[in-house]
């Protein structure tokens, strides 16, 4: 199968800044047509989730307000890569920072573009295993989280239910439970 010729773009003309991410319009040349057409993106450090897993075969989890959904979330711990951060260790950051809980060393479980239409970042994803508590949780001031642990054998029934909503979440907890046999898509 032939793959289609990549677009030509012009320079990026930034049209907002709004703190954790950039909002840029360029024009751009189809292959096809030769004809120019004005695209948006936007902009954005690359995300981290983490996947943390207890002794018990628990999964540790946040619920917390999101205001883009304006309503109450459950979610694995995540977060902003800063600049020059490796994302395994802010996988480990974020764990820490928003559950108070540390574990083994980050395992990586790969990467998705959260939208190739808008967006050029990546959301790396981990698993961290043998998880424990270890501090109280440093959430921000504009941050609250409350802990849940949620036994790996109830991540099917409440991602069914919409209860985890968030899709970079979804995309992560199911391929957890491809890996481990307990998502079967061969039929």
């Amino acid at each position: 199968m032939k793959a289609p010729p990549p677009w030509r773009h012009g320079p990026v003309e930034q049209l907002s800044d709004c703190r954790v991410f950039t909002v840029g319009s360029s024009a751009a040349i189809s292959p096809t047509t030769g004809l120019e057409h004005t695209f948006y993106r936007i902009d954005s450090v690359d995300w981290v989730n983490v996947i943390p897993v207890t002794p018990e075969g628990e999964i540790v989890m946040v619920r917390q307000y999101r205001h883009g959904k304006r309503d109450l979330t459950l979610e694995i711990p995540g977060g902003m890569i800063d600049l020059g951060e490796d994302p395994a260790a802010a996988g480990a950051r974020e764990l820490l920072e928003e559950t108070g809980y540390r574990g083994g060393p980050p395992e990586p479980f790969g990467g998705v573009n959260p939208n190739p239409a808008l967006f050029g970042n990546v959301c790396h994803t981990f698993v961290i295993p043998q998880v424990e508590a270890v501090a109280e949780i440093q959430n921000g001031p504009t941050e609250e989280t409350v802990v849940e642990r949620v036994p790996i054998d109830q991540l099917r029934g409440l991602l069914a239910a919409g209860e985890i909503d968030h899709a970079l979440v979804h995309v992560a907890l199911y391929r957890f439970l491809l890996e481990r046999g307990e998502v079967d898509y061969s039929t």
